[in-house]
């Protein structure tokens, strides 16, 4: 698969009339005002491995450290984002809401720290298979470095149908050395690995819609380990506006990523291991009860129930998944390079009803500015580049649902206008 990003002309509307922040339904739904009031994920660094970060844009200025370029032959270097992907995923995870004079858009951990590895997007690849290639070349080396800067977290909001060895021994390198790694499972909806969320050691992160259950386009499968919001996500990203809205796992990875920040700001003692043990035994898990299935996985990411009632975080030096435990599952290709992710629980794909299959027990509250930490948690025992999504631009008050437009490639992230800007007329934008 090519890491793809189509961003074709989209009409626009108005997305100004309201603040930025009161649009960000996500951060109501996790209760971000309570959340930043134990954690805003200060003195944690998360890696962006991405198409670069922004320095400049007005919701990161001063959260973007110095990282590193793996794209000898693209304008400029890892704080330039000639493409707008990665600046978006920082956005979501750190942007400080400081743009616009102060109607900018928050990230879910403000206080974290964003080390920027860019690595070739799209545009500067010319096939699948050259995509396939450079990504098992560069991906490794990118996951090392991030662990060596010191990166606690490292977010990889990309991925190719095909892994391979030095990936895996990128990844493996990264957990023992005490970091986390997220990543996103793709966008065609499919029942296929994507590389490196099925990599052992990854933590593969599938979207959640407003609805609460799983997206449409969010790949499944039993690499799938928890999920996030990844429908209609107002944030910083690159572009002349400097906002977008986006949707796709590449923004839902984001988001569970800015989980482990805000989780490891509070309790720095805890090692990768604690802080992925406490995310998932404090996950809103399934509505059918069981711990996990194919479609969420073991069900969506609660920080303020994480930072407020983490209980135990059990054992600092044992993996609560089961990734390093199993032989090889099953491969996205006749060659046996790739393994594939194991489940905890290995499962058929779930026949169960859209409730039952699709969603998490309920964790959002029907009120605005309020947040529900509904549901039980889920105690589990010891215990894929992105696929860019179609978005359209939210208009100012409602959230409506993203219909599917028949043979159009999806792509992650649509421009919002200027700050303060009114327009009664449609604007058709070429990218970001």
């Amino acid at each position: 698969m090519l890491l793809t990003t189509v961003l074709a002309g989209i009409a626009t509307t108005p997305a100004h009339a309201e603040s930025i922040r009161s649009q960000q339904w996500h951060l109501d739904a996790m209760g971000a005002d309570e959340i930043w009031k134990i954690s805003t994920g200060k003195g944690v660094t998360v890696a962006v491995i991405d198409t670069g970060v922004d320095a400049t844009n007005g919701d990161l200025r001063g959260r973007v450290l110095e990282g590193k370029d793996l794209t000898p032959d693209e304008p400029g270097d890892e704080r330039t984002d000639n493409d707008g992907h990665g600046t978006g995923m920082a956005g979501i995870i750190a942007g400080t809401g400081s743009s616009g004079g102060g109607d900018g858009a928050f990230g879910l951990a403000p206080g974290a720290k964003i080390l920027p590895v860019r690595v070739p997007g799209e545009k500067q690849l010319a096939s699948q298979a050259e995509a396939e290639e450079q990504f098992n070349v560069l991906a490794p080396e990118a996951i090392r470095y991030a662990t060596d800067a010191g990166a606690k977290v490292i977010n990889v909001s990309m991925g190719v149908d095909r892994g391979s060895p030095q990936l895996a021994a990128a990844v493996r390198y990264a957990n023992e050395k005490g970091s986390l790694i997220f990543a996103a499972t793709g966008n065609d909806g499919l029942n296929q690995d994507e590389y490196p969320a099925s990599t052992p050691g990854v933590v593969a992160v599938g979207s959640l819609g407003k609805d609460l259950k799983k997206s449409d386009f969010s790949q499944f499968g039993p690499q799938v380990d928890v999920s996030a919001p990844g429908e209609n996500i107002i944030h910083a990203c690159g572009g002349k506006t400097g906002l977008c809205n986006g949707k796709g796992t590449s923004h839902a990875t984001a988001i569970a990523s800015a989980t482990a920040a805000l989780i490891w700001s509070q309790h720095p003692e805890w090692t990768n291991n604690q802080v992925l043990r406490v995310m998932l035994n404090t996950i809103s898990g399934p509505t059918s009860g069981n711990k996990r299935n194919d479609h969420i996985g073991y069900g969506a990411v609660r920080p303020l129930r994480a930072l407020t009632t983490p209980g135990d975080p059990g054992p600092a030096d044992e993996y609560p998944l089961p990734d390093f435990t199993y032989a090889a599952a099953k491969s996205p290709s006749p060659e046996p390079s790739s393994p594939a992710k194991a489940s905890a629980q290995p499962t058929a794909p779930s026949t169960a009803s859209d409730d039952d299959s699709n969603s998490p027990t309920v964790w959002i509250a029907a009120g605005i500015g309020t947040a529900a930490v509904l549901g039980a948690a889920v105690v589990i025992p010891g215990l894929r580049n992105r696929r860019r999504t179609r978005t359209t631009p939210a208009p100012a008050v409602t959230t409506p649902p993203y219909p599917h437009e028949s043979g159009q490639p999806y792509y992650a992230q649509q421009p919002l206008p200027p700050h303060g800007a009114h327009h009664n007329q449609n604007r058709k934008d070429g990218g970001t």
